[in-house]
Formats: structure tokens, C-alpha cells, sequence
């Protein structure tokens, strides 16, 4: 196998969610020397672009129906292509297959009836989901198969940076807390908070009344600028950024929605708060939760402007140095960080049918 091809989109309406986990896959190939093409849209957004140029991937435009995928298949030579859309024609898998080309479809619990060599569904539980693939297909399912990016993994090898430290070498969630410091809280939710969420979570930290140190990442410039911070607490808005892991890393609280990025905190081993946003979120968001892993926060809708257990919550969590250590610690030996190779050896095995990496 030569050349892969990936087929994704990022927007504002779809977020980046696809894009990244697919990039942390495109950096595992390439560390195999194979090249690597995207096709896909990235919906105007110049950050999810800029994620492409700085690692050198060609971008091409996506095919959105069988025959056209077929064609660009053959016209770039491509030996196997990753589909990672929830708005892709899933019969483009299935066109794929039967030209010779290798698919693996990266799902979400539901395959939408793709027809594929190998199926990846890296969510929480998701090995306790049907045992079998269809005949003649694998079924890559759990945290096991997580994909993480470089700049992720980098950091729980290295730790994040220290002051006086310049090689940062802490161990995983090591953030040294100053006796009387606020907490560093971190929020994002997405590469473009598609569900405004930003506004909503840092007026329920200001209701809660604590001290804090928060960074909310968010492209809407004025988005917070209705927010009254109370005494103490202090915030700052930035853009979509490449440096977000390593804010995770410095941070002592990270609160955010129920997505791909909550394995990142778990293998950096932060202690986090979600929500969920969309209907798609709900099963992994209630996985994490329920098995400890996370706090919960509930749906954003229910979250907005009441003094209720999502509050509470919060300010357990603002004030307690010892909960947030308890909940980030529970994270890393989950998720090791070796998803994506497992995956790739997945993709590259001369027999994809036989015995499971």
C-alpha cells in the first residue's frame, strides 16, 4: 500500500471533530511513509485549513456521491481511503469496496449501513456493542482504538511546561498548583462552538461565585463580553488555536462538551467537566459520567441560568484541589495513546479478516 485517502469535512455547522481525529491517523501513516490526500470541504474555516497546511496534507475537494468517490479514487491511485462523515452518501463505502479500494469507516455507533473492510467506532463502551462485523469486515471498537494527535501525545511523554522548567518534564496531569492560585480553568468546545456553549458554561463558573483563571476558546469575538466576572475571577477569550493541548495541559479544570477531544483529557489525565450538545453526544457523554471519569454537567439547555446540580458541581470542583486530582487521575491508564497504531496496522495488514492488533 502506497497512497490513502481521507474523506472528511469540517464547518461550522459539522465542527472539527472528524477532521482532527482523522489527522491523528494521517500522521501515523505518514510516519509509515505512505502518502497521505484529503478530500473534503473544510467549510470556509481558515483554522481547520491551517491543520492541513502545517502538516503538509494535500487538500482536494470531496466527492459526495459513489461514482464520483470511485473516480477520484482511481484517478489519485489511492490503495485504501478512511471515510469520516455523518453526511457522506454511505454507499460511497460500498462503491469503494467493490473497486478494489480498502475502506475504513470511522463511525459513531451507527455505520449508517456503510459497507466497509474495517469499521472504527474509538468511543467509550463501544466494545460492548455488537461482537461482529458483517462477513468479510473487522470491527476496531473502544478507547483502545483512540486516535490522538502528535501535539497531544507529546505532552504526557514530556508534561506540560513548567516555569523554570524549559524541558517540562512533569508526568501526566502534573500541573504544579501555587498554594492560594486560583484554578486554571480551560473552555472549548470545538473548533467553532456551533451550539454557543462558550457564553453559557463561563456565566454558570461566574455564578458559582469561586476564584478562578479561565480561557474560553471561542471564534466569536464579542461572544462574553455581556459576562460580569465577580471578585477574583478573571477571563479571557481566544480563538481557535493551535497551542489547545497544551492549554489542556496547563490547565486544573477543563470544561467542555462530550466529543472526541475527551480522549485527550483522559490520556493527559485532566480533570473535566462536560455537557452535551447534540442528540450524537449523549451515549458517550453518559459512558464517561457514569463510569467516573468525568463530572457531568447535563445537556446545555439545562445547564443556562439555574442555581441547579451543574452549579454545584462547579464550584465542588473550583474549590477542591483533591476532587479534580481524583477525577483527572482515573484517565490515562484507559488511554494509552497507541489507538492509531493499532488502527494503521488495522489498515495495512495484508489479511484486515485476520487476528485483531
Amino acid at each position: 500500500m502506497r497512497r490513502v485517502g481521507i474523506r472528511c469535512d469540517a464547518g461550522v455547522g459539522r465542527g472539527v471533530g472528524h477532521l482532527m481525529r482523522c489527522l491523528a491517523l494521517a500522521e501515523e501513516l505518514r510516519e509509515r511513509r505512505l502518502e497521505v490526500v484529503v478530500l473534503g470541504d473544510m467549510g470556509g474555516l481558515e483554522w481547520a485549513a491551517e491543520q492541513l497546511a502545517r502538516r503538509g496534507l494535500r487538500l482536494l475537494p470531496g466527492p459526495g456521491d459513489a461514482a464520483a468517490m470511485v473516480r477520484a479514487a482511481r484517478r489519485l491511485a489511492l490503495d485504501a481511503v478512511v471515510v469520516d462523515s455523518y453526511d457522506l452518501d454511505p454507499r460511497c463505502s460500498g462503491a469503494l469496496r467493490r473497486a478494489g479500494v480498502r475502506v475504513l469507516a470511522v463511525v459513531d455507533d451507527d455505520d449508517r449501513g456503510q459497507d466497509a473492510d474495517i469499521y472504527l467506532d474509538q468511543n467509550l463502551g463501544a466494545e460492548r456493542g455488537p461482537g461482529r462485523a458483517p462477513a468479510g469486515s473487522v470491527r476496531l471498537a473502544g478507547v483502545r482504538y483512540a486516535l490522538l494527535r502528535d501535539d497531544v501525545r507529546r505532552l504526557r511523554r514530556r508534561g506540560p511546561t513548567e516555569p523554570g522548567r524549559p524541558d517540562g518534564a512533569l508526568p501526566p496531569g502534573g500541573v504544579p498548583t501555587e498554594p492560594g492560585r486560583p484554578p486554571r480553568v480551560l473552555c472549548f468546545f470545538g473548533g467553532t462552538d456551533a451550539a454557543g456553549a462558550a457564553p453559557v458554561v463561563v456565566g454558570e463558573l461566574i455564578a458559582t461565585g469561586v476564584p478562578f483563571l479561565a480561557t474560553a476558546v471561542t471564534p466569536r469575538e464579542r461572544a462574553l463580553d455581556h459576562l460580569r466576572p465577580g471578585s477574583g475571577q478573571t477571563i479571557r477569550r481566544i480563538p481557535p488555536t493551535d497551542g489547545l493541548p497544551r492549554l489542556i495541559a496547563a490547565a486544573d479544570l477543563v470544561v467542555t462538551a462530550a466529543g472526541s477531544s475527551m480522549w485527550d483529557l483522559l490520556y493527559l489525565g485532566k480533570a473535566a467537566a462536560l455537557v452535551w450538545v447534540a442528540a450524537n453526544q449523549r451515549p458517550g457523554y453518559e459512558e464517561v459520567v457514569s463510569r467516573g471519569l468525568a463530572a457531568g454537567l447535563g445537556h446545555l439547555d439545562a445547564v443556562a441560568g439555574t442555581a441547579g446540580p451543574a452549579r454545584a458541581r462547579l464550584r465542588d470542583l473550583l474549590t477542591s484541589a483533591r476532587a479534580r486530582e481524583e477525577l483527572g487521575a482515573r484517565g490515562p491508564a484507559l488511554v494509552d495513546g497507541e489507538g492509531r497504531a493499532r488502527v494503521a496496522d488495522a489498515l495495512l495488514a495484508p489479511d484486515p479478516h485476520g487476528a485483531l492488533p
